[in-house]
């Protein structure tokens, strides 16, 4: 390569980089709807739209992802604090086979739903370029947080978000 062409290529590589934060789902967008299988089988299909009216957790994990592995457990927690209010969680997994997704469960029951996209269709719509990503939607069906990665620390941002959206529609 010739040192005139690395310019060319730099440019090339940033603009690569920068595709998906412009094609990513962002606060403020309408959630698009989907029906997922449950992970496991024989389970009723899974609908973002069968939830309208209530508040939305998708959450966007593989079981290869450690941040994802200490994020499932937290989310459960505020799952079993927050449901009686109108809140839901839908995990998403994408593992590929299906089966690692699965193991995991057998060691970390979960309460809520946990979808499957193995195909990453619902991944490739909302966007999503690392895991873990979630959405809060609002029962309007409103994106009102996207958070990507994991801390233990962000378990307080999304609390705070969660609950200032169940207090806005929560009825007077």
């Amino acid at each position: 390569m010739r040192f005139r062409e690395l310019p060319i290529l730099s440019a090339l590589l940033f603009s690569a980089a920068a595709v998906p934060s412009a094609m990513s789902l962002e606060k403020g967008e309408l959630a698009p709807a989907f029906v997922l299988p449950d992970i496991e089988e024989g389970k009723p299909a899974i609908s973002l739209e069968a939830l309208r009216g209530k508040t939305v957790y998708v959450d966007f994990w593989a079981s290869w992802c450690a941040p994802c592995l200490r994020s499932l457990p937290q989310i459960n927690e505020l799952y079993a604090e927050y449901r009686n209010r109108g809140f839901e969680v839908i995990a998403i997994n994408v593992d590929d086979p299906i089966e690692d997704g699965q193991d995991f469960l057998l060691d970390t029951p979960l309460d809520y739903l946990i979808a499957a996209d193995t195909d990453n269709a619902v991944l490739t719509e909302y966007g999503v370029f690392g895991m873990p990503t979630s959405f809060l939607i609002d029962p309007e069906g409103v994106v009102r947080m996207v958070h990507m990665g994991f801390k233990e620390k962000d378990i307080e941002v999304i609390e705070a978000e969660l609950t200032q959206v169940l207090d806005e529609f929560s009825p007077r």
